[in-house]
């Protein structure tokens, strides 16, 4: 997406923006409230890498933004909420010792994490009322309340996890490109009960959130 400023303002640069979701339901529901390049870069951290990284050298961009729907952890990001990662952590890229799990970075090598923007971050939320934490990555969805606890024990920032978010910043950070993760919240982290998801919830919070982006685009750009 590129922003322009309109007439009668001070001009500003164009904000060129990537949104990459999982599914083509997340890009939809993106598309409704935010035009431009939002596309269904595929499920998990390795197809989100792969699809964004192609996107990004077919053309240049100033912001790459992985969106979508994901789990909250309780009490602190309810369902129906909006999130904003100040962190985007893999939570699973490491090994399984006797003393417990050990992230890559401990190994010796890698990275578990990108920061977003702090001023993008903070306006974000302010625009949209959205809760600021570490979004987790995840390459199997949690199903118990043993794991949920664990990944809180390990992650006290945690709001939510989801399974693209740290692909699409790997993709971002291999071409200098500043990265964003939006997540709404649309079932717990934790026993999977399916009778509790509210997708359809989720997916409209997410399109609320997008339609109060640009503005902070633009201002986040020109400042």
């Amino acid at each position: 997406m590129v922003l322009q400023a309109e007439e009668g303002r001070l001009t500003t640069p164009a904000v060129r923006v990537l949104v990459a979701t999982a599914v083509p339901a997340e890009r939809d529901a993106v598309a409704r409230a935010f035009t431009g390049d939002v596309l269904a870069v595929g499920v998990g951290p390795a197809r989100a890498a792969a699809g964004t990284a192609t996107a990004l050298a077919r053309a240049p961009y100033d912001l790459v933004v992985s969106a979508g729907i994901g789990g909250g952890f309780a009490p602190h990001a309810p369902v129906g909420s909006l999130v904003v990662a100040d962190e985007i952590t893999a939570a699973d890229l490491g090994a399984e010792t006797p003393e417990g799990f050990l992230p890559v970075t401990e190994l010796g090598f890698g990275t578990v994490t990108h920061r977003p923007p702090r001023s993008l971050v903070r306006a974000l939320a302010e625009a949209t009322g959205a809760r600021t934490g570490a979004v987790l990555t995840v390459s199997t969805v949690t199903g118990t309340a043993a794991r949920a606890t664990a990944l809180r024990e390990r992650h006290p920032t945690a709001l939510a996890e989801a399974m693209e978010g740290f692909g699409v910043a790997e993709a971002a950070a291999l071409h200098g490109v500043p990265v964003l993760e939006i997540r709404a919240v649309s079932n717990p982290v934790g026993p999977r009960d399916r009778a509790a998801w509210r997708i359809g919830e989720a997916l409209a919070a997410l399109t609320e959130g997008f339609g109060k982006l640009t503005p902070v685009l633009e201002s986040w750009k020109s400042a």
